[in-house]
């Protein structure tokens, strides 16, 4: 197979250091309100990195739920590979793709489990399919085959037929970013990267060589 030739040459737009918001999560919700506006697909889907107790990184799609001024919010099963991982290393990595913008955004920070509350409050809003998945999955174990997963998505929603109350090993990680990236792909791949590190209470602005 040969891979040699496929590439993309980046020329949509530019981003300069002057542009951009001094506060990266107002940056970060102007480019994911373009993105949205822009039709891209899944504009919320995240790769989420860890890593685990043997210093192995595994990483995987997830979407983001919310952001705030204190980062960045998405839902899991606690109990899973990423939230084991998560348990032993609390520092991740997130990173966004939007090739029809030709953008990237890149975070690093310290993931914390929000509060039942809240993850109650989003539980809530979920599909109840999902609700019923959230129960039914047993995130990352191995099973025996896929119609034994739906036989027991069968009992719980014979179970919960109206109200399905959110499983404890279920809920929240909000991720409070200490570096964010921003990467716009330019021409000759000479790329715009716009980096901000927070540093005693406040975030600072840089441009990294692409």
């Amino acid at each position: 197979m040969d891979l040699h030739n496929i590439r993309e040459d980046y020329c949509k737009q530019a981003l300069s250091q002057h542009d951009c918001d001094p506060n990266p999560i107002k940056q970060f919700e102007k480019w994911l309100n373009e993105a949205i506006t822009a039709k891209v697909n899944e504009p919320t889907g995240v790769n989420v990195a860890t890593v685990n107790e043997d210093g192995r990184p595994t990483s995987r799609m997830v979407l983001l739920k919310e952001v705030n001024e204190q980062g960045f919010v998405f839902f899991t099963n606690y109990h899973s590979r990423k939230g084991r991982a998560i348990e032993h290393n609390p520092f991740v990595a997130l990173t966004f793709f939007w090739p029809e913008l030709e953008r990237s955004v890149r975070i690093e920070g310290k993931a914390e489990k929000i509060s039942p509350e809240q993850s109650d409050e989003y539980f809530a809003t979920r599909p109840y399919t999902s609700r019923i998945g959230a129960w039914a999955s047993e995130q990352s174990a191995v099973i025996s085959s896929h119609k034994s997963l739906l036989a027991k998505a069968a009992l719980i929603a014979a179970k919960h037929p109206l109200n399905v109350p959110r499983p404890p090993h279920w809920g929240g990680y909000l991720v409070i970013p200490d570096c964010i990236e921003f990467w716009q792909g330019r021409p000759s791949r000479l790329h715009d990267r716009i980096c901000y590190l927070y540093n005693e209470g406040k975030w600072e602005r840089e441009r990294l060589s692409p």
